[in-house]
């Protein structure tokens, strides 16, 4: 069975969201294609939005009717802006995000739209007189498009290294988009691999947080969004641990 798409965006991440989001904003039929419906909305690394350079961004992204500041602020718990004593020009808005809300905040999103989620590996892109024509999944279902966007990510020919031990993966638990990374290389065009890093995950329960200094956030929280009026999530205490340089969002509630 064969479907027709205007515009197919390949990976779920917040680039994939943001391109499929502003296709289906000019009446294109879209649809968005990740490995694992459970990837859609899924903070791997930082489990934070926004900070100094960043911040900029995604309030640009807010200028331009983008997803992410709308979900960074249903799912933030501890709003910060950087710089508050520098200059505007400096400042750099900053939110601790909770990821299974922002999972949830991105399910609530694509089903308020025309985006279809199409659910599996992507073995290669249809060719036709050197166009892409659409792409063919893993199980042989072939879907047509006039556009087709790569939004991979960490994953197109992804390796995970954790310790001495390296292995094929987009993220612990994930698949590698081994097979699309082969043929793109195949068709003489240039890959590398992107780097990302995942801090370690502390359970709450086993942290002194006596010993750290506690980082409450702002009173007055500056949103992403123009839009938001007010947290949608309780807002807690970060604790900041100087020994490991990292900031533990895992606070007692305000």
């Amino acid at each position: 069975m064969t479907k027709s798409y205007g515009v197919i965006v390949i990976g779920a991440g917040h680039a994939g969201v943001e391109a499929a989001a502003a296709a289906a904003r000019l009446g294109v039929r879209t649809a968005l294609v990740t490995m694992d419906r459970a990837d859609l909305g899924q903070l791997s690394c930082n489990p934070a939005v926004g900070g100094l350079g960043k911040g900029h961004i995604v309030r640009e992204l807010d200028a331009l009717g983008g997803v992410m500041p709308r979900l960074a602020d249903v799912a933030g718990i501890s709003f910060r802006l950087l710089n508050r004593r520098k200059g505007p020009a400096v400042r750099g808005p900053r939110a601790q995000v909770d990821r299974a809300l922002y999972r949830q905040a991105s399910s609530r999103w694509l089903g308020e739209t025309s985006i279809d989620l199409l659910i599996g590996e992507v073995r290669d892109l249809r060719i036709h007189q050197n166009r892409v024509t659409g792409l063919c999944f893993a199980d042989g279902t072939i879907v047509d498009a006039e556009r087709v966007i790569l939004a991979t990510g960490t994953f197109l020919g992804a390796t995970l290294h954790i310790g001495d031990d390296v292995r094929r993966g987009g993220r612990a638990g994930g698949q590698a988009a081994t097979a699309l990374a082969t043929q793109l290389r195949g068709l003489g065009l240039a890959t590398s691999r992107l780097k990302t890093g995942t801090p370690p995950r502390l359970d709450g329960r086993t942290i002194d947080w006596s010993a750290l200094e506690m980082q409450a956030p702002d009173p007055e929280p500056s949103f992403f969004s123009a839009l938001t009026q007010a947290p949608a999530a309780p807002q807690i205490c970060c604790g900041i641990s100087r020994g490991f340089s990292t900031l533990i969002a895992l606070g007692a509630y305000r």
